[in-house]
């Protein structure tokens, strides 16, 4: 009986998780968060400092939130982030200068380290605790597409609320979701940990991962593709909106991010089958090589369709994503496999929080469209790299096939 009991509340820890995932990412602030940073702080430049100071904070404490997972537990882990990022938002609601959105980005920051990682050891804890680890990918999709799902029903929300009340309001109403995080995380089983301590210690783990990214040349090329659309093309999803309100009332704002996350949604759920069918890297190169070409029509034709055709673009963004991930899993090796991943966040990370300012200060110079074409150029580089792996796969093929 108590084994029969054990197992039922295993199986909700999946439920509850897909619950709080969607509570996570529902954020109605978030289509008009660069505006009204923008409007408290008084320049596009320190409004993309909040967003920079979020992501330097994340990177920071990266490390140490991952000890304090395996010290405390999944979920005293989530519950902390679930109370961290609710003093997020209320510090950014009563914000009247810059000093508070930047209290606010670095709870914010905290709350994303805390759930880096954690979460999805939480779930894979949960199903090897059940002796179905193998279910791990499947179950990992499912209760990732509720982020989609809260991001887009909550930019419907925060859209209307904006219209009706205004910004701040949109804020406030954001302290809700942050305290149902909390209330479903009380309701979770901390799951048994099986994982085997790693058999050296931090410091040469670290350093051996650094040699596997020296001496495989595809892996460096597919992590600095990532590191560079992750940091600068981050930086440039969260600056949209300042180019959309060119075109379109701020109250419309969530209107956009609900059809970019409807379709990233769709994007994501049929991922797997488009790979399966085309392969990992072709499906990357033509997705990302189409969605540049588009980018520069709808910024170099700007008119009141281009939000709308800028939304569209994340039908191909869950397709895009799972196939550089999957590139990626292929390289990197067992023993370093999470550090790796790490290095390149961190990187990524760096890299957004230098870019997310020199944006913001280069749109005060010369506008939101010029700068964000200017970004899509450096994203295109990545396209480069792609193209570079390619090939390198093509002459190892024939090294195989002649040699």
């Amino acid at each position: 009986m108590y084994h029969v009991l054990v197992h039922q509340k295993l199986h909700r820890n999946i439920r509850l998780l897909s619950y709080f995932n969607f509570f996570v990412n529902f954020e109605p602030h978030n289509p008009i968060a660069i505006i009204y940073f923008s409007q408290v702080s008084g320049s596009f430049a320190l409004g993309m400092t909040v967003f920079s100071i979020g992501m330097i904070s994340s990177s920071i404490l990266e490390i140490p939130t991952g000890v304090y997972s395996d010290m405390v537990g999944r979920k005293k882990t989530m519950l902390t982030g679930g109370i961290v990022g609710t003093l997020s938002i209320i510090f950014f609601a009563l914000a009247d200068s810059f000093l508070l959105l930047a209290i606010g980005a670095v709870f914010e920051g905290m709350m994303a380290a805390l759930y880096s990682g954690n979460n999805n050891a939480f779930l894979y804890d949960t199903l090897k605790q059940k002796k179905e680890e193998e279910e791990y990918a499947h179950f990992l999709g499912r209760t990732s597409s509720m982020f989609q799902m809260g991001l887009g029903t909550s930019a419907l929300l925060g859209a209307a609320i904006a219209y009706f009340f205004g910004m701040k309001a949109v804020f406030f109403v954001g302290i809700i979701p942050r305290c149902m995080c909390v209330l479903v995380g009380l309701c979770m089983t901390e799951p048994r940990v099986h994982d085997r301590q790693i058999d050296t210690n931090i410091f040469a783990h670290m350093r051996d991962a650094l040699v596997q990214f020296k001496k495989n040349v595809k892996l460096r090329m597919l992590s600095s593709a990532q590191i560079l659309d992750f940091g600068f093309g981050q930086a440039a999803h969260n600056f949209a909106p300042a180019f959309f309100s060119l075109y379109w009332p701020v109250w419309s704002m969530g209107l956009a991010r609900v059809i970019a996350n409807s379709t990233a949604f769709v994007s994501f759920w049929f991922a797997g089958k488009w790979i399966k069918k085309f392969k990992p890297l072709p499906v990357l190169m033509g997705v990302k090589g189409g969605s540049h070409i588009i980018t520069f029509i709808a910024y170099g034709i700007p008119s009141v369709l281009s939000p709308l055709i800028l939304s569209m673009l994340s039908l191909g963004y869950g397709v895009k994503t799972v196939a550089e991930n999957t590139l990626l899993q292929k390289e990197f090796t067992d023993e370093q496999r999470a550090t790796m991943a790490s290095l390149n966040q961190l990187a990524g990370s760096i890299l957004y929080a230098m870019g997310a300012f020199s944006l913001g200060f280069v749109a005060d110079t010369i506008g939101p469209r010029n700068t964000l074409i200017a970004v899509e150029c450096v994203l295109a580089l990545g396209l480069l790299l792609y193209w570079k792996v390619f090939h390198h796969e093509k002459n190892v093929n024939s090294q195989k096939i002649y040699g």
